[in-house]
């Protein structure tokens, strides 16, 4: 007898060897219509999988996250299954699933078009209403490379060439089609109904660029029509979002071909991005951090003694002077050990947390570029704090209570926290991990996170969080880390004296809130589809006449608003040009102004302005004084 046990803790007994299936439909019909796949403790299988012993056992539906990644996986199955049938010469690569969809790869002789995109894509769902079954089989390696060359598939059997002689290969057939995978997938293609192909790129083969360039074709695959037109609907809001095309509307930043992946800044992108800045040096000072400045470039020595040079080489920016051979830093830990190592520390000193806006290059592919949110030059808002291991847990805290405050301030309320734990392959003893793990766990916890675990993920020196957060589309941004490193103050000798008096190494916590300043104002136009709060508004309020006759008043106005305010400088733009109110306004409306004050003959002669704020809402007629109390109180809320 095989005993099944079902997540809900019952029992089914089974004479001899059941599949997934025949599980399903002893336990109902309609769960046996709805089954996609199973799960055998944490490995998925398809719904043809024979068990032959005793087993836990989960029947896998499209309300379950496996089943979408068994429908996105199948989906770019019956991808390539269409546009074989569409372009018999076309060779199929790989079609992995990734975030919100899959791709696939293919060869062929000219590029797929927009109209071929909508004849494979409506192929695809009468291949779909076939319900074809989709079969498993498996055949040994060499046997596996001689059927696709057969084929003509020579990619597909160049990647089963690369498999061990000794194993065997799965294959899946649909209909007239049959592919090289692992699975598990749908066991019939009537099972994928909620799809669309996006878009098509270029790929190198095996992601070579000395490869042949292939044509990757993108789709997206959902288990119901409103999750999938929930999703393109995001697509299309995200798109009016897009940080490239407002960064260009507002006349922020943009990047030239002079220089790839680096941003040249105009005057309002460069106000936004010292709001930003000044905002963080504020948070610096104000939680025990002390700033400091290391230099741009850096000897190679250097590199080689913290491992960058040996791991990270062809990413780094390399020169040479006199004979010798520096790298324009990619990152700037190594420099805030060096500062460390200035004078004797002692136990009294730490934590000590360095915080510094270092600018990093990193030789990024061109093809891996991304506005302002993917370059090569950017700054970080990077911190290091030398601690004691028994300090670790502390500074978790302040830190994790630290950034929520930042978030919010941002406009980001939503956060997401994940532990990276120990890897494979992994330096320091077991129980110096289950200290530091155990540390930034509590740490959360004592902060009032809700965090889950990634097995595995750590670096192989430390632990780490991740600050993940989400923006008003529901898009998840990593942007904060804290991550513990006692390998790099190794392997730089850095020290202090201990309260025994003997030499201790100290701990060393990377940690960013932001990140890459680049990147994190690219979300916060985003965030906030470029109207950004009146705190950070490049300009936040405009003073318009509607004749000559009030040009003088206006200027007495800006006059006054720009020294309003105690402590800052107003933001005021002066618009006297010789047209239309309303198309004054309109512009104006359309740079995401917050506040626009309008001023005619009545204005004028009661000493006031009419006031519209963003969002076509009309204030109202109110003084100048009364107006600056409201916007003072606006930027104060960072509302």
């Amino acid at each position: 007898m095989i005993h099944i046990t079902l997540p809900d803790g019952s029992r089914r007994e089974f004479p001899g060897p059941v599949t997934v299936a025949e599980v399903a439909a002893s336990i109902g019909s309609g769960l046996a219509k709805a089954a996609l796949a199973g799960k055998i403790g944490d490995k998925v299988v398809d719904t043809s999988y024979q068990i032959t012993a005793d087993s836990p056992l989960s029947i896998i539906t499209a309300k379950d996250a496996d089943g979408l990644e068994v429908i996105r996986h199948s989906t770019a199955h019956l991808l390539a299954y269409a546009v074989k049938e569409l372009f018999p010469d076309a060779q199929v690569t790989i079609g992995p699933v990734i975030e919100n969809g899959f791709y696939y790869d293919f060869a062929y002789k000219r590029p797929f078009t927009p109209e071929d995109l909508v004849a494979i894509e409506k192929h695809m769902s009468e291949l779909a209403a076939k319900d074809e079954p989709v079969v498993r089989r498996v055949l040994p390696r060499d046997e596996a490379v001689a059927y696709f060359k057969g084929l003509g598939e020579h990619y597909k059997a160049e990647i089963i060439a690369s498999i061990p002689s000794n194993e065997d290969v799965s294959l899946y057939r649909e209909g007239s089609f049959e592919d090289l995978c692992r699975g598990p997938h749908v066991p019939s293609t009537g099972k994928l109904k909620f799809f669309k192909l996006m878009k098509v790129a270029g790929a190198y083969w095996r992601g070579d660029h000395r490869n042949e360039m292939l044509q990757r074709v993108y789709g997206t695959a959902w288990t119901s029509k409103e999750e999938l037109q929930q999703y393109l609907t995001m697509l299309e809001e995200a798109e009016k979002r897009d940080h490239r095309k407002l960064g260009r509307e507002l006349d922020l930043f943009h990047i030239d071909e002079h220089s790839p992946g680096t941003v040249f800044w105009h005057p309002k992108g460069w106000t936004v991005w010292q709001e930003v800045e000044q905002y963080m040096r504020r948070v610096y000072s104000d939680n025990g951090y002390q700033e400091v400045k290391g230099p741009q470039i850096l000897d190679q020595g250097l590199w080689e003694k913290t491992g960058h040079w040996d791991k990270y080489r062809e990413n780094m920016f390399v020169t040479e002077s006199e004979k010798r051979d520096y790298a324009l830093k990619p990152m700037n830990c190594p420099g805030h050990i060096i500062i460390f190592k200035q004078g004797i520390k002692s136990y009294r000193d730490l934590p000590l947390r360095f915080g510094e806006f270092g600018q990093c290059h990193r030789n990024e592919p061109t093809g891996g570029l991304h506005g302002i949110m993917r370059v090569r030059a950017f700054t970080q808002d990077d911190g290091h704090i030398f601690c004691t291991e028994d300090q670790i847990q502390s500074e978790v805290v302040a830190f994790t209570t630290l950034l929520q405050k930042v978030y919010r301030d941002f406009g980001f309320k939503d956060i997401i926290y994940k532990l990276s734990t120990r890897p494979e392959k992994r330096i320091g003893s077991e129980e110096s991990w289950d200290r530091a793990e155990n540390a930034l766990a509590e740490g959360l916890r004592a902060s009032g996170c809700e965090f889950e675990y990634l097995p595995g993920e750590g670096a192989f020196y430390g632990p780490k969080i991740e600050y993940t957060l989400k923006d008003a589309l529901g898009r998840p941004w990593q942007c904060g880390t804290i991550q513990v490193d006692p390998n790099m103050p190794e392997r730089l000798d850095a020290e202090f004296v201990g309260e025994d008096g003997a030499r201790h190494r100290p701990i060393m916590l990377h940690r960013a809130i932001v990140g890459s300043l680049e990147r994190f104002i690219g979300i916060l136009i985003e965030q906030h589809a470029g109207a950004l709060p009146t705190w950070l508004a490049p300009v936040q309020v405009s003073v318009l006449n509607i004749t000559d006759a009030q040009s003088d008043y206006c200027r007495e106005i800006a006059a006054k608003l720009e020294k309003a305010l105690p402590n800052q400088r107003l933001r005021v733009a002066l618009d006297l040009r010789n047209e239309k109110i309303t198309y004054k306004i309109r512009e104006h409306s359309l740079q995401k102004v917050p506040y626009i004050l309008v001023a005619g003959d009545k204005e004028k002669a009661a000493g006031a302005v009419a006031v519209r704020a963003r969002g076509n809402r009309d204030l109202g007629v109110m003084s100048v004084e009364a107006f600056a109390e409201l916007i003072a109180q606006d930027i104060a809320n960072k509302a």
